[in-house]
């Protein structure tokens, strides 16, 4: 075996469910490095979304209490949302404040994009840091969610963390990458990926 790490290789793919541009299941044939290949390894396929952590002018962060079916409950959140096809994830993310808070900013910092799911892909995770935002109209997400705007300073971030009020594993990433300085900058000068 040699000491250098090497991919799959994926030898085929077969769609098992198409629901739309929101989500596709897939059965692949991969071939591991060592020759082993493995039937039916399922990949699962979402839109990628952006995320924001999005601060107004007195450095408050902008939250969203709302429901999330997935935990089945209502949480904090930080702004979020869908990318559309072939829209840049820094277009969507400034689409995304407007819309869910009625706030804009003109500071914004990449802090990176992750896949979501280690072994089924799912979708990747876009995440932003953005600055002196401020409200220029009412909110107006057309989702199918309803929630409320919060402003939050960094220390009732840390203890809503502590009270268990996230329930969302990316809405603890971002909080961390923000508010661990040396992460934060080390993020913001990271080439992209994607």
């Amino acid at each position: 075996m040699s000491d250098q790490l090497k991919p799959w290789t994926v030898l085929d793919s077969r769609v098992l469910l198409d629901a739309g541009h929101f989500l596709r299941v897939h059965a692949q044939t991969v071939e591991l490095p060592d020759g082993r290949r493995v039937e039916n390894y399922y990949q699962i396929e979402q839109h990628d979304f952006v995320l924001m952590f999005a601060e107004d002018e007195q450095g408050r962060a902008l939250m969203l209490r709302q429901y999330k079916h997935g935990p089945r409950r209502v949480s904090q959140t930080f702004p979020a949302g869908m990318i559309s096809p072939g829209e840049e994830p820094l277009l969507a993310a400034k689409r995304e404040l407007m819309e869910e808070t009625g706030y804009e900013a003109a500071d914004w910092t990449a802090l990176g994009s992750y896949v979501v799911q280690g072994n089924q892909r799912g979708c990747t995770c876009h995440m932003f840091h953005a600055r002196g935002a401020r409200k220029v109209r009412e909110p107006d997400s057309g989702d199918l969610e309803e929630m409320r705007l919060e402003l939050l300073t960094r220390a009732e971030l840390i203890e809503a963390a502590a009270a268990g009020d996230y329930a969302l594993l990316p809405m603890i990433a971002i909080l961390g990458a923000v508010l661990m300085p040396d992460l934060r900058e080390a993020l913001a000068k990271a080439p992209p990926r994607g």
